[in-house]
């Protein structure tokens, strides 16, 4: 026991104290996120929508991910990475707080839209604060860090979720503005004034890597093209897994919400220990190969057997996908871009998930609808075979080999 509370001091040991704020911010955010597990159940099952329209809804909420995040990068470079965020903390939690009113089906269509945009906006600005205020060698960690604090609120706000869901959506919708607006204002009374640490950012880079703009970095886009089609099959935690829960094995809103609650705890218990243990000793393209490979598993799980005990299996099988996978990614694209492009660099990589947004849903449920759940994951199966060894091959070929945290 002594040894396993060291291993953890060292895991957090070291990060800087905005590095800290950061995650804190982030927590407080993310603890509110209780619309986008349920968006499906609550468009098919509260305002009584097919299971297609709601698929177009959330394909909505991607798009606009996607101008979110293109926009987020333009800006971030334009204006720096602290007035974003405040600001799409600040609107997006009034927009979300509207939502709760609404339930005609363009203007709902529109209102996500709009929630989006200004939400996802925050991503190349956060991730630029990550890498502008990380100590020296502690950049994979400061994601880490960061993404624990996304999972460790996405704990709370799904299992929150379910239990407000039980009484009334709407409630949803307030939670997710409310927690959306506090984040703000703590992220603004603590950065207001606060500086960076610079040595990352005018740290003398591979030539190769001096790309004026990431459209015209032919291995990044590669890269991005990677990270968006493992974006696809992990979505299905959000987009079609609730609807699976809900259709085959008719849990309630409070289990689909313990359940996806589940993936939190998991990657905010162990991704931070297994960063700082195995990120220097393997390459970063094996370990991103074989959390892509994770999914496949599974997700075949769920086509082969049947039983509560599977969905938590497999729950857990996809929780170490994404350990494996997505802080080595947020890496590699920080490591790929200098200061004065870090933010449209940063922004095409979050373009990878938002676009995932639009595909996810569409993917899911069309293939739901004419074919079944276990078509679905054979095809998910298949496609992240694929893309592991896409993925392997591109990463390889970027020349980082190694985190540097």
């Amino acid at each position: 026991m002594k040894s396993l509370i060291n291993l953890y001091k060292e895991a957090y040991g070291g990060l800087s104290g905005p590095s800290w704020m950061l995650a804190l911010v982030i927590l407080i955010n993310r603890s509110g996120s209780m619309v986008l597990p349920f968006l499906s159940v609550y468009l098919t099952t509260a305002l009584g929508y097919e299971v297609k329209e709601a698929g177009y809804i959330l394909s909505v909420y991607g798009v606009g991910a996607l101008c979110g995040g293109l926009l987020g990068g333009k800006l971030t470079d334009s204006f720096g990475h602290f007035y974003i965020q405040f600001l799409s903390l600040l609107v997006s939690g009034v927009v979300f707080i509207c939502i709760a009113f609404i339930d005609g089906y363009y203007a709902l269509m529109l209102a996500v839209f709009l929630v989006s945009m200004i939400a996802e906006s925050l991503r190349p600005a956060n991730a630029s604060s990550i890498a502008h205020y990380a100590k020296p060698g502690n950049l994979t960690r400061s994601f880490s860090l960061n993404r624990m604090a996304v999972n460790l609120g996405f704990s709370i706000g799904p299992a929150l979720g379910g239990i407000l869901a039980a009484v009334s959506y709407k409630y949803l919708f307030l939670g997710d503005g409310l927690t959306c607006i506090l984040a703000g204002l703590v992220f603004y009374f603590y950065f207001r004034n606060k500086e960076g640490n610079r040595s990352l950012t005018k740290r003398k880079t591979d030539p190769s890597h001096q790309v004026k703009s990431p459209y015209r970095d032919l291995l990044y886009l590669a890269f991005v093209v990677g990270t968006c089609l493992y974006a696809t099959m992990f979505f299905q935690l959000f987009m079609t897994l609730p609807l699976y829960y809900a259709d085959v094995y008719t849990l309630g809103e409070r289990q689909i919400g313990g359940l996806i609650a589940l993936n939190g705890l998991i990657v905010f218990a162990v991704e931070m220990v297994l960063v700082y243990k195995i990120g220097t000793r393997y390459k970063l393209a094996k370990l991103i190969s074989i959390g892509t490979i994770c999914l496949t598993i599974s997700f075949s799980l769920l086509a082969l057997f049947s039983g509560w005990h599977i969905l938590v299996i497999s729950m857990i099988i996809l929780s170490l996908s994404e350990i494996l996978a997505m802080p080595y990614m947020a890496t590699l694209a920080v490591e790929r871009s200098v200061e004065a492009n870090r933010g449209s660099y940063m922004g095409l990589y979050t373009v990878a998930y938002s676009t995932a947004f639009i595909l996810a849903p569409l993917l899911g449920t069309s293939v739901i609808d004419r074919f079944g759940y276990d078509v679905l994951w054979w095809i998910l199966s298949g496609l992240a075979i694929v893309c592991s060894i896409a993925l392997y091959i591109v990463v390889s070929k970027m020349g980082i080999v190694y985190q540097k945290a």
